[in-house]
């Protein structure tokens, strides 16, 4: 039962109507289709975004890691004392700042990455969505959450 964007009044409380829960609904879907290309390397979806964090950027602190995450530091540290516990990171204190603490990724985390390159190409064939497709999506959801930023630091 789809309208036509014209169609749906701007003012509805209808479920359906939501964007809210159509992004909700997305990412819950979109996270469950992960799962089993995720339990193949012994990962959750948010130990998952750690790893790709750290592979990208190499040793991080805990708070530029929150930062990129967009989670507060309270939410990454169990992250990543799972993700220690499993052998894939290690974390220290900063010899410079005993404040701060670095996390990297250890030899057994590395090895994990060649198995990782695959589950990004696997989910757009499980999900039979296209490479320009994600494009236009991924464009349009971070400009979506720019806007949402703003909007909040407005307020």
């Amino acid at each position: 039962m789809t309208r036509q964007d014209d169609e749906r009044p701007t003012g509805s409380l209808l479920l359906d109507d939501q964007l809210c829960f159509a992004l909700y609904a997305a990412q819950r879907a979109v996270t469950a289709a992960y799962r089993p290309l995720l339990d193949e390397l012994g990962l959750t979806y948010p130990q998952y975004l750690v790893l790709l964090v750290l592979w990208e950027r190499g040793e991080t602190t805990v708070k530029e890691l929150a930062a990129a995450l967009r989670l507060d530091y309270g939410t990454v540290s169990p992250l990543l004392k799972r993700l220690e516990a499993a052998g894939l990171v290690r974390r220290e204190r900063s010899a410079r700042d005993e404040r701060s603490v670095l996390v990297t990724v250890t030899g057994r985390g590395e090895e994990l990455r060649e198995r990782a390159a695959r589950v990004p190409g696997a989910l757009l064939t499980t999900t039979g969505v296209g490479a320009a497709e994600v494009v236009r999506l991924r464009e349009e959801l971070w400009r979506l959450a720019e806007r949402a930023e703003a909007a909040s630091r407005r307020r």
